[in-house]
């Protein structure tokens, strides 16, 4: 689009930076607890809490139709700052566990504002190539899940109060470039007026429901592994073996953004619905597979860690594309912003489950394997897209 060359870029920036705020507490977690003297489910827990703050703001979002009804920018840019405040905050208000995690879950509350919002920021922008587009856009989101774990590695090692000014201003930096520099996209549709039914209409669509329900599957995989991946990569190394842990929890994380924005190139040959099948398919059998993985010597072990965290995101892009694609055009907005509500309530059963069960009955390897249910069932919903693609 020309004249536009500088929208992409600035959405994708800016969405990097305000996602980096999502796992800015489990980087800096064993800090956390020996300050705050937390020792319960501490990763679960803190995990969670921003998943029920996301969860309730996008449903808050959702019902009022907040991302069609008002000027997506500044919603943008006004989630941006307060999600920075909550995160920054933690420095000085955080006394015991629970203000720890009321501060995370207003952080999480206001992500309802960055990552649904910007992918509908996207979708205002880009008509055609939209999925090339929300591969660049999700790509962002894993950068800045990953980002937290770089800094607190040996190549910054940045202490933990420094690590939440940083990821702070640079989310509030990223708000404030799409305020300036981002308006309203041409193929914006306002909607006129609140309609809470528009949560139940955008459902009649056998079409949507197949991309919603594949993205449900997805969702049950995808955060659990990144929240367990540093523990993962513990439990390798306790075998004697040698690795820095925050490094590549960096890398196995990180390495999915390569892979949404190559996706995103990858489904404009072959069809959103089909790339979405075959990497959902990846991970699910890198879940089965996944007690053998503490056999392997340490260049195995970490080639498959990588290839998971590659195939675990490169469909995320693609489901949000074919919700946004299926949806009603005036509450595409609405649409996207409910279904990762619900997707996002689904990572909590599950972050909370395999978390439960390590604790309490086991630390096992084979404790992955519950990941696996995820993955496959949205491909028994996703087929039907897959066949119409045909």
């Amino acid at each position: 689009m020309k004249g536009q060359a500088h929208i992409l870029p600035i959405i994708v920036l800016s969405q990097f930076a305000g996602t980096s705020l999502w796992f800015a507490g489990n980087a800096i977690l064993p800090d956390i607890q020996r300050e705050l003297s937390i020792q319960t489910n501490a990763l679960g827990n803190i995990t969670t809490v921003v998943q029920f703050g996301f969860i309730a703001g996008t449903l808050i979002f959702a019902i009022f139709s907040v991302a069609d009804r008002f000027v997506p920018s500044k919603v943008f840019f006004i989630s941006s700052v307060i999600a920075a405040l909550a995160n920054v905050a933690i420095i000085w208000l955080a006394k015991n566990a629970a203000t720890l995690f009321v501060l995370r879950f207003i952080t999480g509350f206001f992500l309802a504002g960055i990552y649904p919002v910007g992918m509908k920021i996207a979708a205002d922008w880009y008509e055609k190539g939209l999925g090339k587009a929300l591969g660049y856009l999700v790509g962002a989101l894993v950068l800045g899940t990953a980002f937290p774990h770089l800094l607190r590695s040996s190549v910054y090692a940045l202490p933990w109060k420094h690590v939440l000014i940083f990821t702070s201003a640079f989310a509030a930096i990223g708000g404030l470039l799409i305020l300036l520099f981002v308006g309203e996209g041409p193929f914006r549709k306002p909607a006129t007026r609140f309609q809470p039914s528009a949560l139940i209409q955008v459902f009649r669509s056998a079409d949507f429901r197949a991309a919603a329900l594949g993205y449900f599957g997805h969702m049950w995989e995808l955060y659990t592994f990144w929240a367990f991946v540093p523990t993962i990569l513990l439990l390798y190394v306790s075998s004697d073996r040698q690795m820095n842990i925050s490094l590549w929890a960096f890398i196995i994380i990180a390495v999915g953004a390569l892979s949404c924005v190559a996706g995103g190139y990858v489904a404009e040959k072959i069809g959103s619905a089909r790339l979405a099948f075959y990497a959902l398919l990846c991970s699910g059998i890198c879940c089965l597979a996944s007690p053998s993985f503490f056999q392997l010597p340490v260049s195995a072990f970490t080639f498959i860690m990588v290839l998971w965290g590659i195939c675990v995101i490169a469909d995320s892009p693609q489901f949000s594309t074919l919700v946004a694609q299926t949806a009603i055009p005036e509450y595409k907005g609405t649409a996207l912003t409910i279904v990762t509500s619900i997707g996002f309530a689904i990572t909590i059963a599950s972050v909370q489950l395999i978390s439960y069960i390590f604790d309490h009955w086991t630390k096992t390897t084979a404790v992955f394997l519950l990941l696996a249910p995820g993955p496959f069932i949205g491909l028994m919903f996703l087929f039907r897209l897959v066949r119409q693609a045909k």
